[in-house]
């Protein structure tokens, strides 16, 4: 698991919600509007668009962000792959932490870094 996700479920702790996802549900899809992003907490989640897959995320792995970032649709479409547990991060949650803890704003954009470098590795 990349260091920079690693600590994403840590900042919330036990107390914050978290949301169930049976195998082979969409959790959402390309073009839906976001207005909240999701941490992994158990189980595996693939992103992807049409047929072409982009990512697997385990525990502590982050998406749906972008959407939060620059107010658009959704890029991808989200599925859960086996049964996940996941906690939704709120768009007012998202902003007060990349105001309030300087971290969470750095390990965000280094999981984007990642992401694009392995996309331009592909294309």
């Amino acid at each position: 698991m990349p260091e920079a996700e690693g600590s994403f479920h840590h900042l919330f702790g036990p107390r914050v919600p978290t949301r169930n996802v049976a195998k082979g549900k969409t959790i959402f899809e390309e073009g839906d509007r976001g207005d909240e992003f999701f941490i992994v907490v158990r189980g595996q989640v693939e992103i992807r668009s049409g047929d072409r897959h982009f990512e697997t995320l385990g525990p502590d792995g982050i998406f749906g962000e972008m959407a939060l970032i620059d107010d658009n649709p959704r890029s991808a479409t989200a599925v859960a792959l086996t049964d996940v547990t996941l906690a939704p991060i709120k768009e007012n949650q998202f902003l007060f932490l990349v105001q309030n803890a300087p971290f969470f704003a750095l390990n965000v954009m280094r999981v984007l870094a990642r992401r694009l470098r392995r996309q331009n590795k592909a294309a």
